[in-house]
């Protein structure tokens, strides 16, 4: 059989890569749609590799985005991320990734899906898959989204243009409510390992925190560590198992297991001296919290992006377990250690009538068109 060949571009967007389509270019059929998101990423792959298509191996690079101009009048286009799974025929919609929410602007712009004029844009994105608004605004040189930029990102080489991504009203997004169990901090008997601390917070996407503390851990390992640490990702794959159900995303364990992106499950620590991947030293003084996490079961190397805003959110939460270990005297900006450098995400966040409400989050990525062309799957 001869593959179809597809216009596709493929980008990247903060720390992560994907193809990006235009949802006319595709097969309105689900699956249909996802039959040709596997074939071009090389999924399935036994080897957890992607050798075959245009996936790297990580969920961080194994990722697609669908871009189509909205009718919404709060919305310019409208965004759905896919999730192609690495070692399984599985794709999944269950999330927003953040980093490739940074692309689809400069996207939109260039494709001309939406027009602009001046020297900045402001685009106005609904995504699809957490039915949320996001505001990503860049600046314009000769007609198209700039590229070249001063601001480095932690965990990509060089800098590029800055584009900054305001996640309104993040609450619910993949639940329904800024604190799925209605408290700040619960309890829970997770099987084989036993009564756990735990906040489960869903802003921007749904996060389990637990402390490195409780875990016995120092919340300073490296990724490469955490992939050595089999019991450790044991036993935090059951940890978000049981968030899943607790958090009201999923009926029961085994519905869980068969949605891998979701909840993100990530422990902390109080700032402390560390090293990045690359080696560069971190002195505690120069963040608020350190994060670590672990996204369709692989430890991040980054953080993704959702999962920044998410811990960002918690950290202004008070009693919960992210705000129990971060620096004290927050303004609305956190400053987040992790394995790729500090990450500075800010969020608006406010107790109402005993009721906690987030009224923003925002940070600063970067993104880069890597090609232009057709893709054959």
């Amino acid at each position: 059989m001869i593959p179809r060949k597809l216009p596709a571009v493929f980008m990247r967007g903060g720390t992560s890569k994907a193809l990006i389509f235009h949802a006319s270019d595709l097969p309105k059929d689900r699956s249909e749609r996802d039959a040709i998101f596997l074939q071009a990423m090389g999924s399935p792959d036994q080897y957890g590799r992607q050798l075959n298509g245009m996936g790297g191996g990580l969920s961080s690079l194994s990722k697609v985005g669908i871009i189509a101009p909205s009718d919404r009048p709060d919305a310019d286009i409208e965004y759905t991320f896919a999730q192609v799974v690495v070692k399984e025929a599985r794709v999944d919609y269950g999330s927003n990734c953040g980093n490739i929410s940074s692309a689809v602007g400069p996207f939109a712009v260039d494709e001309k899906i939406v027009s602009v004029s001046g020297e900045e844009a402001t685009i106005r994105i609904f995504n699809t898959n957490t039915q949320k608004i996001i505001h990503s605004t860049f600046c314009m040189r000769g007609g198209r989204a700039a590229c070249e930029g001063n601001l480095e990102i932690p965990g990509v080489t060089g800098r590029g243009a800055p584009i900054r991504l305001d996640f309104l009203e993040p609450g619910g997004a993949s639940t329904g409510k800024l604190l799925p169990t209605g408290n700040v901090k619960d309890v829970l008997e997770v099987s084989d390992v036993g009564k756990v601390e735990i906040s489960m917070i869903d802003a921007g996407n749904a996060c389990a925190f637990v402390t490195a503390e409780s875990l016995g851990i120092s919340g300073a390992e490296m990724p490469d560590e955490l992939d050595g640490n089999v019991e450790l990702l044991k036993k935090l794959a059951a940890i978000r198992l049981h968030a899943s159900v607790a958090m009201g995303y999923s009926s029961s364990l085994d519905e869980a297991r068969t949605k891998p992106a979701i909840p993100f499950i990530g422990f902390v620590s109080p700032p402390q001296d560390t090293r990045t991947i690359s080696g560069e030293w971190l002195p505690a003084t120069t963040a608020d919290l350190t994060v670590r996490m672990i996204s369709n079961g692989q430890p991040h190397r980054a953080l993704p992006l959702t999962g920044s805003l998410c811990a960002t959110v918690a950290a202004h939460i008070k009693g919960t377990t992210v705000s129990q270990v971060a620096r004290k005297g927050l303004g609305e900006t956190l400053r987040i250690s992790m394995p790729s450098g500090i990450l500075t995400v800010g969020a608006s966040v406010r107790q109402e009538d005993s009721q906690w409400h987030a009224l923003y989050g925002s940070l600063f990525r970067t993104a880069r068109r890597l090609f232009e062309g057709f893709v054959y799957a």
